[in-house]
């Protein structure tokens, strides 16, 4: 039994930690961390991460017992996603001649989780203020999140509801103690618009527990733990000390990084991530379960408000103050935006291998539709999907034959019904080279009561050869000898607007965003 040791202060023990000679003789570069619950200290090429003697209503340090098995937590719950950085749990003795020493012989007096030190200037928190994420980062967002969920453990949806229930009541506690900065009437309206949206949701969220999709997550997914080491990013600091506040929704908490992405003014990154993460996974339930995306990122927003709030009250720094509460009113305006209604859109681009649908799709994703933009989906990964190969792997001859190319355009339809029923926009992105596959898109958006606008790409031979010849790493199997038989198409009558998709990136982007506003069709700015 590890027992606390009076005559051995917490600051005595940092003290020692400071001291230690650094690691393979770096130059110790020492630096103190200190947070509402632990303190880091960095020591060369070591971070030593130990837990204050704290207790909070959702976190409990108060006793070397506890701080010894959180540390032992901490170590459990994130090495499998960053064996990089975290080493160990160690304890820190008192020896029989008075000194301290690391996982010494003598009685244990603190708990300690030793790390690798990292550059915290490669924390996407940091990075995201240097301007837009790459398509390449935004790839491995989503690899790191699938991974992340297919590795979590399964749990109950009945305690997930229940605790979703408590959050809408510790959140309009929290808004209307700080009148100042939150109106008491938005307050309550926000939360009697997310108890009516729980409510509604409850039967999906426990249909979503049944699929085995209620799972022990990392429960704090935001930039600033992520970070960049060899260019990959890095998921930590999961939540150790309350397994009740990591359980949720595997949407719930892929919906802490899509907030976060686009409240730092990274939408094209969210929107990405969104997409390429649901790609990854293909779980037939999440069509239908994005029904209850705009609750989760309300909810994510609404803690990080109340969280700012209560930083700001315990502020001493007036500029510092001043930060954090503009930091909670933006917060508290992303929750309410978050649960506003909107109707959803269907946009279906066509046209020949090499036009640039797919980067045309990803273009318009993150305007189109509430946040984080609208769902794109490609006839190629749907392919790739059905026939259980990775994207980039060659599909055989007999993928591209009628029946099963029909096949492909049927999943996707089905996929688009239960998007657009579930409230959420959609992109299609396939040849639509037959005037009855184009006929159907307008038929799926009447059915589902959403909005519709068809854009056909077109460019010269030259130029979609050489898009194809030049393409590496995707989905598509399109050659420059396919494209030369394509041109041979019966293409029937085109009614969906035609962009001229041999100018530059940004002059089709926007002549397909001018279409779509004469569609009705309102594009986020």
């Amino acid at each position: 039994m590890t027992v606390s040791h009076p005559a051995i202060s917490q600051e005595e023990v940092l003290t020692f930690l400071a001291d230690l000679p650094s690691a393979e003789g770096v130059t110790k570069n020492m630096e103190r961390i200190n947070t509402h619950a632990n303190t880091v200290i960095l020591n060369g090429k070591r971070a030593y991460k130990v837990k204050r003697p704290v207790a909070f209503p959702f976190l409990d340090y108060s006793t070397l017992a506890l701080r010894e098995n959180a540390c032992k937590r901490e170590i459990i719950y994130n090495a499998p996603q960053a064996p990089m950085i975290y080493r160990e749990a160690l304890p820190v003795t008192l020896e029989s001649d008075g000194s301290l020493a690391l996982s010494g012989n003598g009685t244990p007096v603190e708990w300690v989780v030793v790390m690798n030190r990292f550059d915290h200037r490669e924390e996407l928190d940091e990075l995201a203020d240097r301007g837009p994420f790459s398509n390449d980062l935004g790839q491995d967002l989503a690899a790191m999140m699938a991974d992340a969920h297919l590795k979590a453990s399964v749990r109950d949806a009945g305690g997930f509801l229940e605790d979703l229930a408590d959050y809408i009541k510790q959140n309009d506690e929290a808004f209307l103690g700080f009148p100042h900065l939150f109106d008491a009437g938005i307050v309550k309206k926000l939360t009697s618009d997310a108890r009516r949206v729980l409510a509604e949701i409850s039967p999906l969220i426990r249909q979503r527990g049944q699929a085995g999709l209620i799972r022990l997550c990392h429960g704090d997914a935001h930039l600033r733990n992520i970070v960049l080491i060899g260019g990959k990013p890095i998921l930590f600091d999961a939540v150790e000390f309350s397994d009740a506040i990591a359980t949720g929704d595997v949407l719930y908490d892929l919906a802490f990084l899509l907030m976060d992405l686009w409240e730092r003014g990274q939408p094209a990154c969210a929107n990405l991530v969104f997409n390429r993460y649901l790609d990854t996974t293909h779980r037939p339930e999440d069509p239908e379960g994005l029904a209850a995306l705009p609750f989760y990122l309300m909810m994510r927003a609404a803690i990080r408000s109340k969280i700012a709030a209560s930083a700001a009250g315990n502020q001493t720094d007036p500029a510092r103050k001043a930060e954090q509460e503009q930091q909670a009113r933006k917060y508290f305006d992303l929750a309410q935006a978050f649960l506003e209604p909107g109707e959803p859109e269907l946009v279906c681009i066509g046209g020949l291998s090499g036009t640039g649908k797919t980067t045309l799709a990803y273009g318009l994703g993150p305007r189109t539709g509430a946040a984080p933009g609208a769902r794109v989906l490609r006839t190629d990964v749907e392919r790739k999907a059905g026939l259980g190969l990775a994207e980039a792997e060659r599909a055989p001859a007999s993928a591209y034959t009628q029946a099963a190319s029909d096949a492909v355009y049927a999943a996707l339809e089905t996929q688009a019904h239960a998007l657009l029923s579930a409230g959420h926009s959609v992109i299609l992105d396939g040849v639509f080279a037959r005037e009855d596959e184009r006929a159907r898109c307008e038929v799926i958006a009447g059915r589902a009561g959403a909005g519709f606008c068809g854009l056909w790409l077109s460019a010269p031979e030259d130029v979609m050869v050489s898009r194809v010849d030049t393409r590496a790493s995707d989905a598509s199997d399109a050659t420059g000898e396919i494209v030369k038989k394509q041109l041979d198409y019966d293409l029937g009558m085109i009614s969906w607007t035609v962009i001229n998709a041999a100018q530059d990136r940004e002059r089709t982007l926007a002549a397909a965003s001018a279409a779509l506003r004469k569609c009705g069709i309102l594009q986020a700015p």
